[in-house]
């Protein structure tokens, strides 16, 4: 059986949660009622996902308007890895035009 609050599986015949400490009802159930429960236990912060939409910042943009409802936390970090790779290409563009301006300068 599973947990009726936080959705982790277990004993047929536990009166508590032995994760999040919610008392369950006699009857039991065979899978998860409540979504939000279970979304928030596969929902975490990702390195991983921030360092891809870093990478491609239009990707971590998709992903973020796709999971700020279902995953907020996994979306943060992609949105937060796709405002770091736009701000990063801005700086090192505008750094490496400056390097050309002045490249160009000292040739002349």
């Amino acid at each position: 059986m599973f947990c009726r609050n936080c959705g982790q599986k277990i004993e047929d015949d536990a009166k508590f949660c032995p994760i999040c400490g919610s008392k369950q009802e006699e009857e039991g159930f065979s899978a998860p009622d409540r979504k939000e429960s279970c979304r928030s236990v596969y929902d975490s912060s990702s390195d991983g996902y921030a360092f891809l939409c870093f990478l491609f910042p239009i990707i971590g943009l998709l992903l973020f308007l796709v999971w700020k409802d279902m995953y907020p936390l996994r979306a943060r970090s992609c949105g937060k890895g796709a405002i770091a790779g736009v701000i990063t290409a801005i700086v090192v563009s505008i750094l490496w035009s400056l390097i050309v301006f002045l490249a160009r300068g000292f040739k002349t």
